[in-house]
C-alpha cells in the first residue's frame, strides 16, 4: 500500500486542476443560470405537484446537479484513461517510472483505480453538495426563499443520500461489466497509438459484420451490446420503480420510497453480476491487463 499512495497522489498532482474545473465550473454555470436564467414550469406539473412543488423542485435539482457533475467525471475519466499506456512517452519520462520500485500491475492498476472509481466518486459527492446550493436558488425564485427553509429536510436529506449511495454501488459494478471494453481500449492505443481508436471501431464493426454475414452469428455485437447494457441495469435496474405523482400526497410517498427502492435496485444489480458473460468478460480483461503488463516489462516500446 506504501508503494501504491505515491503513484495515487501523482494522478491528483497532475490532473488536479482539470479534475476542480470540471467539477467546480458546471456547478458556476448551473448556479447561474439558476439565479439568473430564465426557469418555466407547465401549469399541469404545478397543479399536480400542490403543495410539494417546492420538495420536488429542490429533490430535482440535487439530482441533477448530481448526475450532471458524475456524468460530465465519467466520460472524462474513460477518455483519460483510454491513453494511459502512452501518456509519459511524449517527454521520455516513461524511463523515470519504469525505474521506480514499484510494480508494473501497480503502476498500470493505481491510475486505473484512481481516474475510473475514485474521481467519478469524488465528483458525486461534490455534486450532491452543490445541488443543495443550486434547489436554494432554483426554489427562490419560483416559489420563495421561505419555502426552501420550510421543506422536509429530514426526507429530502435521506432521499438524496440513498440516490448517492446507490450510483457509489453501481459504480464498481459498471466498471466490471465495462472492463473488457476498457481494457482493450487502452491495450489497444499501447499496441498502435493515435490510430488505436479507429482500428478499434473497424475491427469492431468489420468483425461484427463478418461474423453475422458470413457465420450467421452476430456474437461479437451482441456481447458488446450486453455488455454495455448490464452496465446501465448496474446504476438502475428499474426494479419495483414506480413513483407515479399525481398530487401533492404521492409526491411525499415517492420521496419517502426512494430508500426502500434503492436497496432493491442494489438488490437487482447484485444479482444481475451471476452471468457467464460477467465472467467470460472479466477473464478476458485480465488477459488484456496482463497483456499491458507485458508490454510495459518490454520497456513501453520507446523507452
Amino acid at each position: 500500500m506504501n508503494r501504491l499512495v505515491p503513484l495515487m497522489q501523482r494522478e491528483w498532482l497532475q490532473h488536479r486542476f482539470g479534475w476542480a474545473l470540471l467539477t467546480l465550473l458546471p456547478l458556476a454555470l448551473a448556479v447561474l443560470l439558476s439565479g439568473f436564467g430564465q426557469v418555466q414550469i407547465e401549469s399541469d406539473a404545478i397543479d399536480r405537484a400542490g403543495a410539494a412543488l417546492p420538495t420536488l423542485l429542490t429533490f430535482a435539482s440535487i439530482a441533477g446537479t448530481t448526475l450532471l457533475l458524475f456524468v460530465i467525471m465519467g466520460l472524462t475519466s474513460l477518455i483519460i484513461v483510454s491513453g494511459l499506456a502512452r501518456r509519459d512517452h511524449a517527454d521520455r519520462s516513461i524511463e523515470f517510472w519504469l525505474s521506480l520500485p514499484t510494480s508494473h500491475s501497480a503502476s498500470l492498476g493505481a491510475p486505473l483505480f484512481v481516474h475510473l472509481l475514485l474521481a467519478p466518486a469524488a465528483a458525486l459527492v461534490i455534486g450532491l453538495a452543490g445541488g443543495y446550493a443550486v434547489s436554494l436558488l432554483v426554489v427562490g425564485r419560483l416559489v420563495g426563499f421561505g419555502a426552501w427553509f420550510a421543506l422536509p429536510w429530514g426526507d429530502i436529506v435521506v432521499a438524496s443520500l440513498m440516490l448517492t449511495v446507490r450510483l457509489l454501488a453501481g459504480l464498481p459494478l459498471a466498471l466490471l461489466w465495462l472492463a473488457p471494453i476498457i481494457l482493450l481500449a487502452v491495450l489497444n492505443t499501447a499496441w498502435f497509438g493515435r490510430w488505436a481508436w479507429v482500428i478499434l471501431a473497424v475491427g469492431l464493426g468489420l468483425g461484427s459484420l463478418l461474423l453475422k454475414q458470413v457465420f450467421g452469428q452476430p456474437i461479437l455485437a451482441d456481447i458488446v451490446t450486453a455488455l454495455l447494457h448490464h452496465a446501465g441495469r448496474a446504476f438502475f435496474s428499474g426494479s419495483a420503480a414506480h413513483f407515479a405523482v399525481h398530487n401533492s400526497q404521492d409526491a411525499y410517498a415517492a420521496l419517502r420510497a426512494v430508500p426502500a427502492w434503492v436497496i432493491a435496485d442494489i438488490g437487482a444489480a447484485l444479482r444481475d453480476l451471476a452471468s457467464p458473460l460477467l465472467l467470460g468478460g472479466l477473464l478476458f480483461a485480465a488477459a488484456c491487463f496482463a497483456a499491458l503488463v507485458d508490454w510495459r516489462r518490454r520497456g513501453a516500446g520507446a523507452a
